[in-house]
């Protein structure tokens, strides 16, 4: 073999390699493009607003400023990625929490994100956390979530519009419906995101991903998080807070996590799509509130799954891709109350109407 002809195969050789590395990032970054571009409706809530400024400091900062410029940031981004972004306030103005989450359910969003800031009594304490709604708490978590929701007491018929709610009690947080439970994995999901962005690019410190009873967490009905993302008591983390290119990268590293959470419920849900093509299913009931999928809450029925439409929570029997056998056990739930059950077909695991 002549030095041309171990030119020309090594030459080809390298040529193939390139074109397929080349290839491979092109359908990377077309599928990840395709991911991104997947429409979700979010919902932005930046803490606090109007008569209810928020942790203050010795500096005069207010959080409620904070926060809504880094919410107006992070909803623009979002925006520019194509999804349906909604600002529970724009300006500075008191919102209700009870007006928050209603804005967030009326919308029937695919994500809550509140964004706050935090403050302690002692000025060496930083770093960032993101919480979930739980009631598995320290006092310390507690005391969060305390001062978060004593904004309760700021409004009007308070004690008529949230039915007895005392925030200062730990005995009202364990009293409430678990509404959020059905939501646990993925908020956890994105909180962690979240997190590991704000530990592992912004190198800020990581207080964790936690558990507090927020009653704005509590009472919305989609994946929900709440983001304290720095403590304006300690001078070195408000000189950051306060400033437009560390408000900047808190934005552009909230709207990273949120775009790496839509990647894995979008693979995800490919592969549920995969290992159910087609099947059928018997609908027993349907209603604007989730209900846990638990044999009590339906007459003793097993295998009971869950779809949202839309603003409504259809509830489905067991899955065959036998129709006459489904048939047999249509039987059987009209005979355990739910006279008005019917079977429907399953496409690409979407519900299709005749």
């Amino acid at each position: 073999m002549n030095k041309q002809q171990l030119y020309n195969i090594l030459f080809n050789h390298s040529l193939t390699r390139f074109f397929l590395f080349l290839s491979l990032i092109i359908i990377h970054t077309y599928n990840h493009k395709l991911i991104s571009q997947e429409s979700f409706t979010i919902v932005i809530d930046p803490g606090h607003g109007g008569k209810d400024p928020g942790r203050a400091n010795e500096s005069g900062v207010e959080e409620k400023d904070i926060v809504l410029n880094i919410s107006i940031m992070l909803a623009e981004m979002l925006k520019n990625d194509g999804n349906e972004v909604i600002l529970t306030r724009d300006k500075d103005i008191f919102i209700s929490l009870r007006k928050r989450a209603s804005i967030a359910n009326e919308a029937d969003a695919d994500l809550f994100i509140s964004i706050h800031c935090n403050a302690w009594h002692k000025e060496s304490v930083y770093g960032s956390e993101t919480f979930i709604y739980g009631l598995h708490v320290n006092d310390a978590n507690f005391q969060v979530a305390l001062k978060e929701n004593e904004v309760i007491f700021l409004e009007e018929n308070y004690e008529e519009n949230y039915k007895g709610f005392d925030p200062s009690s730990p005995e009202s947080l364990i009293g409430l419906t678990l509404m959020q439970e059905e939501y646990l994995d993925q908020s956890i999901l994105l909180a962690s995101y979240i997190q590991n962005n704000f530990t592992n690019v912004l190198k800020r410190k990581n207080r964790g991903v936690k558990q507090a009873g927020f009653w704005v967490l509590h009472n919305t009905y989609m994946p929900s998080v709440l983001i304290e993302a720095g403590f304006i008591t300690n001078k070195k983390e408000e000189k950051y807070l306060t400033s437009k290119k560390g408000q900047k990268e808190i934005a552009k590293n909230i709207f990273s996590a949120i775009l790496k959470y839509k990647q894995s419920i979008f693979n995800k849900d490919f592969e549920e799509i995969i290992d159910n093509e087609i099947y059928y299913s018997i609908q027993i009931a349907a209603g604007k509130k989730p209900v846990k999928t638990e044999p009590n809450n339906f007459n003793g029925l097993d295998n009971v799954f869950r779809i949202k439409e839309k603003k409504l929570y259809r509830y489905y029997y067991k899955k065959s891709s036998n129709i006459n056998e489904l048939n047999e056990e249509l039987k059987y739930v009209k005979s355990k109350g739910f006279k008005n059950a019917f079977i429907v077909k399953f496409v690409d695991n979407k519900p299709v109407k005749n």
